[in-house]
């Protein structure tokens, strides 16, 4: 399916280099090494489920959980997928 002055196959190729991209990026935010036993922001303990479920782990949950959403809130990247917000 070629769009406009696209060659064939092009649409395809961007989505699977964003794809590839954004499991790059994932894999370099992920933690590695030893699990700590205590968060790194707020000293809480960290449960030994999530320290053998998640190799590397450095923060509770709720700091876990408050730095993605941080994360996500500055992200540069269109989620929506629409052409309007591309414009915006």
């Amino acid at each position: 399916m070629a769009g406009g002055w696209t060659a064939d196959g092009a649409v395809q190729q961007q989505i699977d280099d964003s794809i590839k991209d954004a499991v790059e990026r994932a894999r370099a935010q992920m933690a590695q090494g030893p699990s700590l036993s205590h968060c790194e922001d707020c000293e809480e303990p960290i449960p030994d489920a999530r320290r053998s479920a998640v190799p590397g782990v450095r923060l509770c949950v709720v700091c876990q959980s408050a730095l993605d959403e941080d994360r996500r809130a500055a992200s540069p990247y269109n989620r929506r997928g629409s052409k309007d917000s591309q414009l915006r």
